[in-house]
């Protein structure tokens, strides 16, 4: 029988008649014939309350005991999610995280999938009972609770997905959330932006990490892992969504498939350092023991000096600021510059590695909306720009519009047609 795992975000939870409305989609993919386990988020802005209670007790909350409040949340929504199927006469057991054989590194509020104990799922699979699993959480190997951070939930999915193995009885997991698809752009900045019928996992890859919040980019890296096909779906509409999968030729007759936009942006320089070997082994391994995730990194040789930089999110600016401080302190040389404020716009599509011209086009697209560039970082398959925030939005629409992928394109003509094929 073939296994779909479905996620549940928590605004598809946020009321009783939405998990109601839950439980029936899980019934009827039941009542189908599949065989299905599911992951939940926390209701709503459970999350949020969540963390400024812990705050309200403790202006800065000890790691540990952060993840024991938070995952809380998704406990709340498995247990409901599994009385609600059980009033439809579907048997059905709630499971945490660790309950479900989630095993993680032990890092509080970034914790990683180590491996996926299954056992108990398939157990539950073979009695023809739902599984409702605690997303966004697991327990290491001497049983401390731990949360996955940004995310969590859909990696929770795709990676019992993985460990369940379900595309072998041609199955997929099924991420249900308050978007019908992936969009050609953020539908809420590009008025013109198209849902994309399919996508390759290496195109949303990049998106994810570019700033699209459809999908997480440590989920989508599980499914290209491990060849599992993910459906994006909208929870309250019986929309097709967007399905995620392995690149095929015919996705490469389009040079861009996809713009993003990545905001709230911080860049952090060295200056006037000298290019001793080992410098960046050093201080990048110092930010990756801190789990800050670095977007670019950018080198320039000044003469006898070099100028270091690189850009994370604002809410890792503080403690990358500290390991830069400790870093000219070793050195006993240098200056730290810090700039906020800055976004990052990009263009995304497999097609890049036959199509030429689609730099210049991107380029020529920003200068007539008067945006200035501020480092440029390529790759096969995609190609951004850091600019000002302020421009962000401008920008995006204007690299969308030079590339056609809008309403009533050729883009979207093609993209359509190669779909039906």
């Amino acid at each position: 029988m073939p296994t779909v795992i479905q996620k549940f975000g928590g605004t598809s939870l946020g009321t009783p008649e939405k998990i109601a409305r839950a439980a029936r989609r899980v019934a009827d993919a039941r009542a189908s014939g599949f065989d299905v386990v599911v992951v939940v988020s926390a209701m709503g802005h459970t999350t949020d309350e969540l963390i400024a209670l812990a705050e309200g007790v403790s202006p800065v909350p000890d790691r540990r005991e952060l993840d024991m409040v938070m995952a809380t949340g998704e406990q709340v929504s498995a247990g409901l999610l599994a009385m609600a199927l059980r009033e439809l006469g579907v048997a059905a057991s709630s499971l945490t995280g660790g309950q479900a054989g989630l095993r993680t590194d032990g890092v509080h509020g970034r914790a990683r999938i180590t491996r996926i104990e299954s056992g108990r799922l398939e157990r539950l699979l073979s009695r023809a009972e739902v599984a409702v699993v605690a997303g966004f959480q697991g327990t290491s190997d001497d049983g401390e609770v731990t949360t996955l951070g940004r995310g969590g939930s859909d990696t929770t999915a795709v990676a019992i997905a993985a460990a369940l193995r379900v595309s072998d009885t041609g199955g997929w997991c099924e991420i249900f959330t308050d978007v019908d698809g992936v969009y050609t752009a953020d539908p809420r900045v590009v008025r013109s932006a198209v849902k994309l019928p399919r996508i390759s996992y290496e195109e949303m890859l990049e998106l994810a990490t570019l700033g699209a919040g459809v999908m997480h980019a440590r989920a989508v890296l599980f499914g290209e892992k491990y060849g599992v096909p993910i459906h994006v779906r909208h929870s309250q509409k019986p929309d097709q969504g967007t399905m995620i999968n392995r690149e095929s030729h015919a996705m490469e007759e389009l040079a861009v498939v996809g713009c993003a936009l990545k905001e709230d942006l911080g860049r952090v320089s060295l200056r006037g350092i000298r290019n001793a070997i080992g410098l960046q082994a050093g201080l990048f391994t110092a930010l990756a023991q801190a789990n800050i995730v670095v977007d670019d990194i950018m080198q320039t040789e000044q003469g006898s000096t070099t100028m270091l930089a690189f850009t994370v999110e604002h809410g890792d600016l503080a403690d990358a600021k500290g390991i830069v401080a400790k870093t000219l302190a070793e050195l006993g040389e240098g200056e730290m510059n810090v700039e906020v404020a800055l976004a990052k716009v990009s263009a995304v599509g497999v097609g890049m590695k036959v199509h030429a011209g689609v730099a210049s086009r991107m380029f020529r697209a920003l200068a007539e909306a008067s945006i200035a560039i501020h480092n440029i970082n390529t790759s096969e398959i995609k190609i951004s720009c850091i600019i000002d925030k302020a421009d962000g939005p401008k920008a995006l629409e204007a690299v969308h519009r030079a590339f056609g992928l809008g309403l009533g394109s050729n883009a979207t003509v093609a993209m359509q047609t190669d779909e039906s094929r």
